[in-house]
C-alpha cells in the first residue's frame, strides 16, 4: 500500500504540473508527450503498484470478476476474440505492429525501434496514436487479460537488459492505464534477453528481439 501511495502521489504531482486547458471544452488535459515522459521516468512504479505483476493471471481473473466483469463461455469465446482481432488489424495496419492469432489469444508485437529510442523507456511520441488505438479496442473488449512483456537483444549485461525490459513494459502498461484500460487486467513482465525470437548474432535478429509484446487472452 505504501508503494501504491508514493507512486500515485508522484504521478499525480507530475501530471498536474504539466496540464493545459482545452480551448474548446475548457477542461484540463495532459499532453501525450507529457504522459510518455512521466511514465518512462517513473520506471514502472505506478504500474507495479496497480497491476498483477507478481501474482499473475489468477489474481487478474479474481480482480476482474470482483469488479463485475463477466467471464466468456463456450462458443462465444472464439467469436469474441475474432471480432477483437478484426478491429485490431484494421487499426494497426501499416503501424509496424504485427497482429498474430494463437488459438484464442492475440499477440501484438511492438518492435523496439518503433516504440522507444535507443536505451530509453520513454515511449516515442510517434507511437502514442498506436497505443491510443490499442487502448480503444481493449476498452471495447474488456473481457480479456492483457499481458505486457518486455524483451531485449543480448547486447549488454543480463541485469541491464532485464531492467530495461521491465521499464519498457511498465511504460507501455502505464500509458494504457492512462487511456482508461483497467489496471487489474494487466500482467506486466520484463524478460530481458531470455526469450529471443531471432538470431542475436545478426543486426536484423537483434532488432527483432528488441520488442514489447501485448498478449490478449479471454477471461473464461
Amino acid at each position: 500500500m505504501k508503494k501504491l501511495v508514493i507512486a500515485m502521489i508522484g504521478a499525480s504531482l507530475a501530471l498536474s504540473a504539466c496540464t493545459t486547458y482545452d480551448p474548446y471544452t475548457r477542461e484540463e488535459k495532459t499532453s501525450k508527450a507529457t504522459k510518455g515522459a512521466i511514465f518512462g521516468a517513473l520506471g514502472g512504479a505506478v504500474v507495479g503498484a496497480l497491476t498483477n505483476t507478481s501474482s499473475g493471471k489468477q489474481a487478474a481473473r479474481n480482480a476482474m470478476i470482483g469488479a463485475g466483469i463477466g467471464a466468456l463461455a463456450g462458443g462465444g469465446v472464439g467469436l469474441y476474440m475474432d471480432k477483437q482481432e478484426e478491429k485490431l488489424r484494421a487499426r494497426l495496419d501499416e503501424t509496424g505492429v504485427s497482429v498474430t492469432r494463437v488459438g484464442d489469444s492475440i499477440i501484438l508485437n511492438m518492435p523496439g525501434n518503433v516504440t522507444f529510442a535507443t536505451d530509453s523507456s520513454n515511449i516515442n511520441s510517434s507511437f502514442y496514436n498506436v497505443l491510443d488505438d490499442v487502448a480503444l479496442v481493449l476498452n471495447e473488449f474488456d473481457q480479456t487479460f492483457v499481458g505486457v512483456d518486455g524483451h531485449t537483444d543480448s547486447t549488454g549485461s543480463d541485469q541491464y537488459n532485464l531492467d530495461l525490459s521491465n521499464r519498457r513494459a511498465s511504460s507501455v502498461a502505464s500509458y494504457l492505464i492512462s487511456e482508461q484500460v483497467m489496471g487489474q487486467r494487466l500482467i506486466v513482465n520484463g524478460f530481458g534477453e531470455s526469450r529471443p525470437i531471432a538470431d542475436n548474432s545478426t543486426p536484423s535478429g537483434r532488432a527483432q528481439n528488441r520488442r514489447v509484446e501485448i498478449q490478449i487472452s479471454p477471461l473464461t
